[in-house]
């Protein structure tokens, strides 16, 4: 009899053990390999699509081998209106200086993102002044943009080019109303845009 209830015993602490074991299989793998999409603790973790349309994270350098990546949106363009003084690119030089605001916003966010974010800086100018000038102008105001923001805290590998271009504006930067070419502050500005790892 005492042997009967040995094995009735036994046989009931068997599963509890496998139940056990189980959950500590699961809590490890969690640790191992899933978090939320966006943990800020796994900053280098890839994103991938569940077959349930899930986004989640999986912790570096090991993922899943049968799941594609998440699409991840792009970030929308900041588009600068700043007003430099005439011929100049400084940030001194700066005549509307609350502009920034909306830059020192969006450098934040960038901040905050849990994800790496590739950006590219466009400087454009008109049709006022040579081609050759306005080219090294744009290029220079761009660059007044990008060193304020790797002065604000943006990692410099984060900015993958900086440009400047003259009176001509690339599909990719051509973004609200440019209006006419000839002599328009409206294509006076400096674009920040962020751009997928392909690129």
């Amino acid at each position: 009899m005492r042997h009967l209830t040995h094995l009735r015993t036994l046989a009931l602490a068997l599963p509890a053990a496998d139940a056990l074991s189980f959950t500590a299989v699961a809590d490890d793998m969690d640790e191992t390999y899933w978090y939320a999409s966006g943990d800020p603790t796994v900053p280098d973790g890839q994103l991938w699509a569940t077959s349930y349309g899930e986004c989640w994270q999986s912790a570096p350098p090991d993922g899943p081998t049968n799941l594609p990546p998440c699409q991840v949106e792009v970030r929308d363009p900041l588009v600068l209106r700043l007003q430099f003084a005439l011929d100049r690119y400084g940030l001194d030089d700066v005549l509307n200086p609350s502009a920034l605001t909306d830059l020192d916003q969006y450098i934040q966010e960038v901040k905050d993102s849990p994800r790496a974010e590739r950006l590219v800086i466009g400087g454009f100018t008109d049709k006022l002044g040579s081609w050759e000038h306005n080219l090294t102008l744009s290029e220079n105001r761009a660059n007044t943009i990008r060193n304020y923001m790797i002065d604000q805290g943006i990692p410099p590998g984060d900015i993958a080019r900086v440009t400047g271009f003259s009176w001509d504006v690339p599909a990719e930067y051509q973004i609200g109303d440019l209006g006419p070419l000839e002599n328009n502050p409206l294509r006076r500005r400096v674009v920040v845009l962020e751009v997928p790892e392909a690129m």
